[in-house]
């Protein structure tokens, strides 16, 4: 069954705080929750002080309502808030170090994942107050599981113990309300800020959910550009480690509106094996680079099948994608397969079990996953540090 909301509910009324148990939910400090499988997240209003120790009482006291009904949690988010709702801080407890990549620990330096400023501050520099990290995922062409390697890539990060959010800039044809299972759920405005969702321990925000699922838009350049700038500007995004950039295929008008309003940590190229979909990656590369946003790598999404049985077939060639990163003289972040659980969670709206299935073909695919995100969280870390020392200063003498 997994980590569920009654649960949070109930452990939230006998949190140990200050040496006695605090009822959070009758005190009225309980502003909003959600759980699923091995996440949950906390909203509270802030009493100013003490925001650490409650974090890590709220984690005890929702540990044990899991372990009692035989269950677990691996990370817990608490976002604090002041009366007019708005995140001033979030507090993360749990993480990596309960469940460490198959690839190995990550090799992101400390730091990475910490307290995140608070909003109203913009010391990373990305154009997001709170940001600290800002990333696309591109493709050159459509059909190549963009949508996917950027979903999966902001679960894992969340997975990390990171505060994540999912900006579904696929203006035209977004794919986040299904992959996320968000068909239930409608778009909360407050104060003329949008809220996002929060599902999968990822905070989203789609186009998908802002229209009829089955009205297509026929928008010329400004309109997009207008609508994808809403989409950043008017989220109450709050505090994040990573906010993720699933783009429309193509080089067109969203890719410059998203370098003129944000600077990017980094972009992510996706491709397939086959040369027809490395002639546009490679487009897609060179329009980041037009535009000043350093390639972090390129993922081989598709690299190969992997059968229920374990057998793995080679369904589009293998490894085009890696000699075409080096090619391009960008890293190779991994090849990721495709299996047939991957569209069963695609299609139900549940990625967490790409990471947690126990088969073969499932240990294969979040394997790759794994070593996908570790990749990135590196490569983030190292073009965050070069962004930095590029930037010019002053000296007086």
């Amino acid at each position: 069954m997994g980590l569920t909301k009654q649960m949070v509910h109930e452990a939230l009324r006998t949190v140990p705080l200050g040496g006695e148990l605090a009822d959070l939910v009758g005190s009225g400090r309980v502003v909003w929750m959600a759980a699923c499988d091995a996440v949950a997240s906390v909203r509270l209003r802030d009493d100013g002080s003490n925001r650490r120790p409650t974090a890590e009482a709220v984690f005890s006291a929702i540990d044990a309502a899991a372990k009692a009904a035989g269950e677990r949690l691996d990370v817990l988010t608490v976002e604090f808030v002041d009366a007019a709702g708005k995140a001033v801080a979030t507090e993360r407890v749990g993480g990596v170090a309960s469940h460490p990549s198959p690839r190995g620990p990550s090799t992101a330096p400390q730091g990475v994942g910490g307290h995140t400023p608070i909003p109203g501050l913009d010391p990373a520099g990305t154009g997001l107050a709170g940001v600290s990290r800002i990333i696309a995922v591109g493709a050159g062409k459509g059909g190549v599981g963009k949508s996917t390697i950027a979903l999966n890539l902001a679960v894992g990060l969340a997975r990390r113990g990171h505060s994540v959010g999912l900006l579904d800039g696929d203006i035209y044809g977004p794919s986040m309300p299904t992959m996320l299972g968000l068909g239930g759920l409608e778009q909360v405005v407050r104060e003329g800020m949008m809220e996002p969702f929060y599902t999968h321990g990822v905070k989203c925000v789609t186009m998908g959910k802002l229209v009829q699922a089955d009205k297509p838009l026929i928008w010329r350049g400004p309109m997009a550009h207008g609508a994808f700038k809403q989409l950043v500007e008017q989220t109450n995004w709050g505090p994040l480690d990573y906010l993720i950039i699933d783009l429309p295929p193509g080089t067109g008008d969203i890719s410059l509106t998203m370098a003129q309003v944000l600077r990017l940590t980094g972009a992510v190229v996706v491709c397939t094996p086959q040369k027809v979909a490395q002639d546009d990656a490679v487009r897609a590369a060179r329009m980041f680079e037009q535009l000043g946003v350093e390639v972090l790598g390129v993922v081989e999404n598709m690299s190969y099948f992997v059968g229920d049985d374990g057998k793995e077939y080679d369904l589009f060639g293998k490894g085009g994608a890696k000699a075409m990163a080096g090619r391009l003289g960008v890293p190779f972040l991994g090849g990721v397969p495709i299996t047939m659980a991957l569209r069963v969670n695609s299609d139900a709206g549940n990625p967490t079990a790409n990471f947690t299935a126990t088969d073969r073909a499932g240990r294969e695919l979040s394997g790759a996953l794994e070593g996908v995100v570790t990749e990135v969280e590196g490569r983030a870390a190292l073009a965050e540090v070069r962004a930095r020392s590029a930037r010019p200063s002053l000296k007086i003498s």
